[in-house]
């Protein structure tokens, strides 16, 4: 596996926080297993054998000894810690923030976010990090950005981070409540709603926009055959 020079603890993901995806479940919250909208994050954690880079080719999905019939991708807008934060304030959590950077999450189709998925979100080689991080003095405001990802070169996805349910700072500061937040650590801060479908052998490239610093922020991969 190909080692990420950015990750030095946790990745911490959010899911749920792509507004229109949130709002297009209100009806389903509703009913069993749910009964009711989360109220707090909804977070899981890509482990150490799913790490990556910028430039790798990721596995595609072997379940139950044969080769997945689908796989779908995210990107996500990813915070790197440059400091340890725990218990902080939405005033002052970017403070704690190092820099930007990029997650790929590949995963299996989710059906449900009532139980973590380790089955479809485990798997090895699928969470790519940017191999570079955009100084947050870069960044005059994180909720400006857009997250736009190509496959075989046509976009299937811009997402602004404005567009999520809770904000970079917000989710800093809730999760710091949750866990100490060390440096090296990555909370990519939410993925589109709808995930994109892959194939074998398809190119996966991602960026961020709304930064003079966008070109170090490009995450490209590819599934491997």
């Amino acid at each position: 596996m190909t080692k990420n020079p950015i990750v030095k603890g946790k990745l911490v993901c959010v899911a749920l926080n792509d507004s229109e995806q949130f709002n297009a479940m209100q009806a389903e919250f509703s009913e069993a297993p749910y009964k009711s909208a989360p109220t707090q994050p909804v977070l899981y954690f890509k482990p150490h054998n799913t790490w990556s880079t910028d430039g790798a080719e990721v596995e595609w999905a072997v379940t139950e000894g044969q080769a997945a019939q689908s796989m779908v991708v995210g990107a996500s807008l990813a915070v790197v810690f440059g400091q340890e934060c725990c218990r902080v304030s939405q005033e002052e959590a970017l403070n704690y923030v190092d820099g930007y950077t990029l997650v790929h999450d590949f995963s299996l189709p989710e059906k449900s976010y009532y139980r973590p998925d380790i089955k479809g979100k485990c798997l090895d080689t699928s969470a790519p990090v940017g191999a570079a991080v955009v100084p947050a003095s870069d960044v005059q405001d994180p909720q400006a950005l857009t997250v736009v990802t190509q496959i075989n070169g046509e976009t299937v996805n811009e997402t602004p981070v404005s567009q999520m349910v809770r904000g970079v700072a917000e989710l800093i500061s809730t999760i710091s409540y949750i866990m100490t937040l060390q440096p090296g650590d990555v909370i990519a801060i939410g993925f589109p709603g709808q995930r994109a479908p892959v194939k074998q052998g398809d190119k996966v490239s991602s960026a961020i926009a709304g930064t003079a610093s966008t070109g170090l922020c490009e995450l490209n991969n590819q599934l491997g055959q």
